[in-house]
């Protein structure tokens, strides 16, 4: 049993996400069902405005300005303007807090589906089979929000009010920069703690790597293919670039073992190259190459020291390889620049979170590692506020056929719903 959260009370929490599930699977499926892949946020946010509204919620749509977020720590140099898109923020405050405070943040964006006619159903049907369900978005991370949204509303439906300020944020560009989260934090939101219901399988994230995401361009020599030793073709080039960045990776990933955690991972640091493009035309040796890609690293170390790494190492191309002395690489920083974290053990707010879990699962709260970029990083390095990473079990996020366990997720709803009880603390209305 939580502490000070009586049996009944718990009872009556847990009934009301079940009774309440199917309407969940409903809206969820209704989100999923408005693509919002970066820079088409809108729509989807108005449908998590609507509800917000209804719920008697203090909705505000947040247009971010990049003019007064760049010089912010929690700012990553963004790839698209944000027009036409904007963050959701719902608050609820008791006339007199006895609890305290909590924020549940979740991401609306969602990555490109690669070529449809490769998924089973079309990304966007939210298509249900059995206990999964299916589509881009499904786990990454529209089923996190889902469950925010109604296990606040299972307390309600209990019987119970929250006796502190509750922030539901729905941000935008998580997935390129998080630069919607560091807006809200540049616009003032602060808590006791955070809770983000990314796709975890149900355990507790308790450290993340730092990334730095890149483009770089290459130059070759353009010349006719009668001829191909006049000329240097920018797409080889690239790929011999790619190979010294992979060297780098190598070096990088030899660092694990002074981290602790990261040295059960096989490739913390994970070089990828995500994108391509090249040449001029079919029968001419290729002039420019541009690909870009995302590179890990530790909690702990700065972004800039890890960029000026990757400087130094294009500087001296030429140096390590002959072919490369025409390659004038160009470096832009796109997209996240950002540090890791690591959630120290036992916080009081994992300490409430495993106590819920506990109660759901019947089993201790595990922890574990994700090697790549969350939301969470900006609240804890640039706030100072323990921010929990706990969601649901899917399948192939990123990839085709992305799905989430429903099941998993009703669990997640319940154990999000007592642990906000708890942490807020609950008076009957």
């Amino acid at each position: 049993m939580l502490p000070s959260l009586p049996a009944d009370t718990i009872a009556a929490i847990t009934k009301a996400v079940e009774e309440d599930f199917e309407k969940q699977v409903a809206f969820l499926q209704e989100i999923m069902r408005a693509p919002s892949l970066r820079g088409q946020e809108a729509g989807v946010q108005r449908i998590v405005a609507e509800a917000l509204e209804t719920r008697g919620y203090d909705v505000a749509t947040c247009p971010i300005d990049v003019a007064l977020l760049k010089d912010h720590p929690a700012f990553s140099p963004a790839t698209t303007d944000y027009a036409d898109t904007f963050n959701v923020s719902g608050r609820k405050a008791p006339e007199r807090q006895t609890g305290r405070s909590l924020i549940l943040n979740a991401h609306v964006d969602v990555v490109p589906t690669a070529n449809p006619e490769f998924w089973t159903h079309p990304p966007f049907a939210a298509v249900r089979e059995g206990d999964w369900l299916f589509g881009r978005g499904a786990g990454d991370m529209k089923a996190g929000l889902a469950a925010n949204l109604f296990a606040v509303d299972a307390i309600e439906t209990a019987g119970y009010s929250l006796q502190a300020p509750l922030e539901f944020q729905s941000v935008i560009d998580e997935e390129v920069t998080g630069n919607g989260t560091a807006a809200a934090i540049a616009g003032g939101a602060t808590a006791d703690a955070v809770l983000i219901p990314e796709p975890t399988d149900e355990d507790l994230i308790f450290a993340n790597s730092g990334v730095i995401k890149f483009r770089i361009t290459v130059q070759g020599i353009p010349a006719h293919p009668r001829d191909p030793g006049s000329g240097l073709s920018a797409i080889e080039t690239a790929f011999l670039v790619i190979a010294k960045l992979k060297e780098l990776e190598i070096l990088w990933n030899r660092e694990k073992s002074g981290h602790p955690g990261f040295d059960t991972l096989a490739n913390p640091a994970s070089l990828n190259i995500g994108t391509i493009q090249g040449g001029e035309w079919p029968a001419s040796i290729p002039f420019e190459c541009r690909f870009e890609g995302r590179i890990g690293f530790y909690p702990g170390d700065t972004p800039s020291d890890r960029m000026a790494e990757v400087e130094h190492l294009l500087r001296n191309l030429a140096s390590s390889d002959a072919r490369l002395e025409q390659a004038n690489p160009r470096l832009e920083w796109i997209g996240t620049c950002q540090a890791g974290y690591r959630l120290e053990q036992e916080t009081e707010a994992e300490a409430v979170l495993a106590s819920a879990h506990g109660v759901v699962n019947g089993q201790p709260l595990a922890r574990s590692i994700m090697a790549c970029y969350l939301d969470a990083a900006l609240y804890v390095n640039h706030c100072g506020i323990p921010a929990l990473t706990y969601g649901p079990r899917t399948k192939n996020i990123h990839g085709i056929d992305e799905c989430v366990d429903l099941v998993s997720l009703k669990r997640v709803t319940r154990t999000i719903a007592l642990f906000t009880a708890q942490w807020c603390g609950v008076g009957r209305d």
